[in-house]
């Protein structure tokens, strides 16, 4: 019965997208040539509203956020792919700390809201338009004398122009102080910023040392676009300075792809409010980035139910039974037994073009026929890493993954453990059933397309080798 709830049989799954259909920079562009905010913000719209190809409603990008989807299919699950697949988890972190940050603040009720207005779209066009024309300035300025360009004057005056720093504040940010996809609370990716609690005693405050040091850098970043130190009077400064440290400033150790008109935008913002809306040119270009590459991604991933190893053999076995029918076909076609019999090969060839075709597209047949997937690398050790994590609060020592604040993995000791893990063990690694039911749907359209295409295939070249005259040569 399964079976039977099948998506249109001309279902493709979501195209590998390279890179976002709007970037940042066209975003900015769009926004500072045309002064078209609102026009930026009805494209965002129809982003919301679009479902992508080959993406059902139940695994579209709100549904995922909102927590309506079930394992591998999780917001969960997304933030995993994104840090060890895609490496840019950074976004999602940003936006999904952002998304709890306006609920909080919509929420609060304390006087100190009056000191935070909204950022508006006009002071937005206003000073896109300045920084668009300051850049322009400096893009009028030659050199006095005729000699090669060097790299920083090719991009001089260009939304890559990157001003000199100093490195040190940076620096200290992504190696002493934890703000790590794993930090905070015992390994989780969502790890940002912390809350700007009512209460300072309460126990997420960040300690005063670790508070000062990150309003330094955020200083710092003021400084470098020319800026003021804004009042630290204002409601979630210290929360807004901390973004500004791990997201926003360049060395940043979760430093989103912005262009320079994008940063300089942005901190003229936050240096004026700390409204929710002055994080509008960076929330527009996260959440832009997150629908059209990196969810349509994630779903095509997410289709692959085993491993690249045991893709790999199933398309190994593929090529074999294909060979193999072959073969037999040939031998009874040269040989003297009747014609009846050049037709049983077809059952190789229905196999073996299935599961090739299967696991072109990621799919192994035999764990489809369970509903069942491989367990991803990074989840293989967890329980023998929780154990280990108990085992260090115990006695006092009690580590964090992710020290460095990056969304860097590779010291994770479940890398090292994968590594030595045998061929043989990664084909027929540990299974889980997969539980979203919308997946299921893809992987069973999918299997009967590769099923029809085999009964295709084997079909012509049955009539190809059943009338062929015997060869009769034993």
């Amino acid at each position: 019965m399964a079976i039977l709830n099948l998506l249109p049989l001309n279902y493709r799954r979501p195209a590998f997208v390279e890179r976002p259909a709007t970037s940042a920079s066209q975003v900015s562009a769009q926004q500072s040539e045309d002064g078209s905010v609102n026009q930026a913000d009805t494209s965002l719209k129809s982003i919301k509203s679009g479902s992508s190809g080959g993406i059902p409603a139940p695994l579209s990008f709100d549904c995922i956020i909102e927590g309506g989807t079930c394992p591998p299919c999780t917001v969960r699950d997304f933030m995993n792919y994104l840090i060890y697949v895609e490496r840019s988890a950074e976004n999602l972190q940003f936006y999904l700390w952002y998304r709890d940050f306006e609920k909080r603040f919509n929420e609060a009720q304390t006087p100190d809201l009056a000191l935070a207005p909204e950022w508006t779209p006009a002071m937005e066009e206003e000073a896109i338009a300045r920084i668009k024309k300051e850049q322009a300035e400096k893009a009028r300025v030659k050199p006095s004398k005729s000699i090669s360009p060097t790299v920083t004057e090719i991009f001089k005056g260009t939304d890559f122009e990157k001003p000199a720093r100093k490195p040190s504040v940076a620096t200290t940010i992504a190696t002493a102080i934890p703000i790590s996809p794993l930090a905070a609370s015992n390994g989780d990716p969502f790890g940002t910023p912390p809350r700007t609690p009512s209460d300072r005693g309460h126990h997420h405050y960040p300690h005063s040392t670790t508070a000062t040091t990150y309003n330094t850098a955020a200083n710092e970043a003021f400084a470098l676009a020319g800026l003021k130190a804004p009042f630290t009077v204002q409601p979630f400064r210290v929360e807004l300075d901390r973004i500004i440290a791990t997201y926003i400033m360049s060395g940043s150790p979760r430093q989103l792809n912005l262009s320079d008109r994008e940063q300089k935008a942005v901190l003229q913002a936050l240096c004026f409010t700390t409204h929710p809306s002055a994080l509008r040119v960076v929330v527009k270009s996260v959440e832009s980035t997150l629908r059209q590459q990196a969810h349509p991604n994630f779903i095509r991933w997410s289709i692959c139910n085993g491993n690249p190893v045991r893709v790999t053999f199933a398309r190994c076995l593929g090529v074999g039974t294909i060979a193999l029918s072959t073969i037999a076909a040939i031998i009874l076609t040269l040989s003297s037994a009747p014609r009846g019999w050049r037709a049983l090969p077809a059952i190789g060839w229905v196999i073996g073009i299935a599961t090739l075709v299967a696991a072109y597209k990621g799919m192994c047949v035999v764990l489809h026929g369970l509903h069942h997937r491989h367990v991803r690398p990074w989840e293989l050790f967890v329980v023998d890493e929780e154990m280990e994590h108990n085992d260090k609060e115990t006695d006092g020592k009690s580590e964090t993954s992710f020290e460095n604040g990056s969304n860097s993995f590779e010291d994770e000791p479940w890398v090292v453990k994968y590594e030595k893990r045998n061929l043989v063990r990664r084909i027929f690694d540990r299974e889980v059933w997969i539980q979203e039911p919308a997946l299921r749907q893809i992987q069973d359209t999918i299997f009967v397309q590769s099923l029809l295409f085999a009964f295709i295939c084997a079909g012509v070249l049955t009539a190809i080798f059943v009338p062929l005259p015997g060869g009769n040569l034993f």
